[in-house]
C-alpha cells in the first residue's frame, strides 16, 4: 500500500483528496495537517466524509508526516508550499504540489505573476508539469510534480491537438473560460459571498489572470514557439466546473469532421478525455465530479476559426483527480486507479 499525507486537509482541494483517497484501493491515508482544525476529527469538519474517513487532523509538522508517508500532497496557497516541498525532498519521499510553485520551468515567470521570490529554485528545476496526457513519460520518473492549475488544464487538453499537428496560427488563440465559485477556495472573501454571486455573472482579471503564463508555457511546448493568447476568466453562480471556448484561426481550411478524427486520434488512448461527435458540445453537468474533460469543436468556415469547449471538474481534473491520477503514475499503477467513477447527473 501507498503510504500518503495531505498537508492542508481542509481546503476544497484537500477535501476532495480525501473523498478520492479513501476510495483507492492501494492508498492508506496516514495523515491530514490543519492549522484550523488540528486535534478535531476530518468528519467532524466535513460530515459528508462520515463512514470513510475517521483521521483526526494533526497539526503542521512536515517532517514527522514525511517520515511516516510515501507521498505527500501540498493543498496550499502559493508561496506556502516551498518550505514544505523542501522537507518532503530532504527526506526522499515523493510530492505533488496543487498550488502554483513548481508548475514553471523559468522561476522569474513564477516570481513576476506571483510576486514572491521562490525559495527553493534547486527543486523547481526537478519538477515536472503533471499533465499526464501530455507529459506522461515524464511523470512516470518524477520526485516533485506541481499539479496544473485549472483553468490551464482545459485550455491546454482543447488545443494541444491542434498545436501539434500545426494546424491554427499561433498568434490568434483566445480562451474564454468560466469556472464555478469553489475555484476561489474556501476561504472568506466578499468576492464569493453568495449576494456577490448569485444571479451574476462577471469578467475578471483580463489580461493579468496568473494561470496566463502558465497556459502559455505548455502551448508553446506543443506548438514548438512561444505563444501569447488572450485569456479572459469568468466568474458564475455556480459550485463546480470550468467550461472553455477556445478560438482560433486555421493555417488551412479544414472541415469540422477532419478535426474531430484529428482529437479521436490524439486522446485514442487517454481515458480520461472524451472527445463529443459532431454536433454535441461539452456541459459542465456531464463532467462534475469526475476527473473527465470533455471536448468539443466546430470549425467555423465563414471566419476561419476553429471553436473548441472543453469542460472539467476543476476541484477533480482541475486539482485533486488530477493529483492522484499524477500519484498513480508516479508509482506505476494504472493511472486510472480510484479515479474511474461516472460523473454525478445531474
Amino acid at each position: 500500500m501507498i503510504k500518503a499525507g495531505i498537508v492542508g486537509g481542509t481546503g476544497y482541494t484537500g477535501a476532495e483528496l480525501v473523498r478520492i483517497l479513501s476510495r483507492h484501493p492501494e492508498v492508506e491515508l496516514i495523515g491530514l495537517t490543519s492549522q484550523t482544525y488540528a486535534g478535531q476529527r476530518f468528519d467532524s469538519v466535513f460530515p459528508s466524509a462520515g463512514g470513510f474517513s475517521e483521521a483526526v487532523l494533526e497539526a503542521q509538522d512536515v517532517r514527522s508526516l514525511a517520515d511516516r508517508c510515501d507521498v505527500i500532497f501540498t493543498a496550499l496557497p502559493h508561496g506556502v508550499s516551498m518550505e514544505v516541498v523542501h522537507e518532503v525532498a530532504a527526506a526522499g519521499k515523493k510530492v505533488v504540489d496543487l498550488g502554483a510553485d513548481y508548475r514553471f520551468d523559468d522561476i522569474k515567470t513564477y516570481e513576476k505573476w506571483y510576486k514572491v521570490s521562490h525559495k527553493t529554485p534547486e527543486l523547481a528545476a526537478k519538477s515536472v508539469y503533471g499533465l499526464p496526457e501530455i507529459n506522461r513519460q515524464l511523470i512516470l520518473a518524477a520526485d516533485i510534480i506541481g499539479n496544473p492549475g485549472c483553468y490551464p488544464t482545459s485550455v491546454i487538453l482543447a488545443l494541444a491537438p491542434l498545436l501539434k499537428n500545426g494546424m491554427v496560427k499561433t498568434d490568434t488563440v483566445i480562451a474564454d473560460s468560466k469556472s464555478g465559485v469553489s475555484g476561489g477556495g474556501r476561504g472568506l472573501n466578499l468576492a464569493f459571498h453568495y449576494g456577490e454571486c448569485n444571479e451574476n455573472f462577471k469578467a475578471y482579471n483580463i489580461g493579468g489572470h496568473r494561470h496566463t503564463p502558465e497556459i502559455e508555457q505548455e502551448l508553446g511546448k506543443l506548438a514548438g514557439e512561444s505563444m501569447t493568447i488572450s485569456f479572459t476568466p469568468h466568474l458564475v453562480p455556480m459550485t463546480r466546473g470550468i467550461l472553455s471556448t477556445v478560438y482560433a484561426s486555421l493555417v488551412n481550411p479544414c472541415s469540422t469532421e477532419v478535426l474531430l478524427d484529428m482529437y479521436r486520434d490524439f486522446y485514442s488512448k487517454e481515458f480520461f478525455v472524451r472527445v463529443h461527435p459532431e454536433g454535441q458540445l461539452p456541459q459542465t453537468k456531464w463532467v462534475s465530479g469526475s476527473n473527465f474533460c470533455d471536448i468539443g469543436l466546430k470549425v467555423d468556415s465563414r471566419t476561419g476559426r476553429v471553436v473548441v469547449v472543453s469542460a472539467i471538474d476543476n476541484l477533480v481534473k482541475g486539482a485533486s483527480g488530477q493529483a492522484v491520477q499524477n500519484m498513480n503514475l508516479m508509482f506505476g499503477l494504472d493511472e486510472k486507479t480510484g479515479l474511474d467513477f461516472a460523473p454525478v447527473f445531474p
